[in-house]
């Protein structure tokens, strides 16, 4: 693993598995005042290398810009802990929460050593909120993108045509959906195609505007099931990692489309701890 260049002193950090939901693509953009790093990972398997490669650029890090408060996108803001740490108020009000160790040991079981340790180190909470889009530096833009979930951010880079996308856009990989508004969500991604023709997304290998727009297929297909797995439509996702994603995001279109807020039930069973039956 290692940072690629994109353009000059805009890199990102490919996530070394595409399809888990608990690993995700990063990205670093240098300015005249330090570095600006785009979420942290989860756990120290996945920030600890991308720490070190960052500190062997040799320039300060000076802000964190999280895209969302999936704990995938969060769980190393630890690593860098003298940057400032901006995201939306939706992630903001998630990080000033307890971290949710049982439902993601449940969730993501490879990882259960490794949350023992974040259990101890938590995560940073914001300190800057972003709740309209801004720039953030000569080279940064930030823009709130909410769908995927409320609080989701896009960081465009417009002089290197790069727009981090964090889990609001994924490549070759189904998506997770189970706070968000997919209606929402197609109106976001309808209105982020034209911000550039390259698109770093939380999970999958680099994408283009065409990507967005298949994944704009996908949620539209998801709304239109009405809330049925057997009524997905057939499309370019029949050969995308982690098909068992699309009865949550089906079931989270069919409960927003009823304005209910609930967590979709197949995702509540995956995140619910088996109680111990011993003795």
């Amino acid at each position: 693993m290692a940072l690629e260049e994109l353009a000059d002193g805009c890199y990102w950090w490919p996530g070394h598995d595409h399809g888990s939901p608990g690993v995700t693509n990063m990205g670093v953009v240098v300015d005249d005042d330090g570095i600006t790093v785009i979420d942290t990972g989860m756990v120290r398997s996945q920030w600890e290398p991308f720490a070190d490669a960052v500190r062997a650029l040799d320039i300060p890090v000076r802000r964190i810009v999280l895209t969302s408060g999936d704990i995938w996108h969060v769980g190393g803001t630890r690593a860098f802990t003298h940057a400032g740490v901006y995201a939306t108020p939706a992630v903001s009000a998630l990080l000033d929460q307890p971290l949710a160790i049982a439902a993601y040991e449940t969730f993501m079981p490879e990882f259960v050593e490794e949350f023992e340790e974040l259990a101890v180190l938590g995560t940073r909470p914001a300190t800057h909120l972003v709740d309209a889009p801004a720039v953030l530096t000569p080279r940064i833009e930030v823009i709130p993108a909410p769908g995927h979930t409320p609080g989701d951010l896009v960081v465009l880079v417009p002089d290197a045509d790069v727009c981090f996308t964090g889990s609001l856009v994924t490549v070759g990989s189904t998506p997770l959906c189970f706070f968000g508004n997919p209606t929402e969500w197609v109106e976001t991604l309808d209105a982020i195609a034209p911000f550039a023709t390259r698109f770093v997304p939380g999970r999958g290998p680099f994408g283009t505007s065409s990507d967005v727009a298949t994944l704009r297929a996908y949620v539209a297909a998801c709304i239109a099931a009405r809330g049925e797995l057997a009524a997905l439509a057939s499309g370019p996702w029949d050969t995308w990692s982690e098909r068992r994603f699309d009865a949550v995001n089906i079931e989270c279109a069919a409960l927003r489309a009823r304005n209910d807020g609930d967590i979709p039930p197949t995702m509540r069973a995956w995140i619910t701890p088996v109680p111990d039956s011993a003795g």
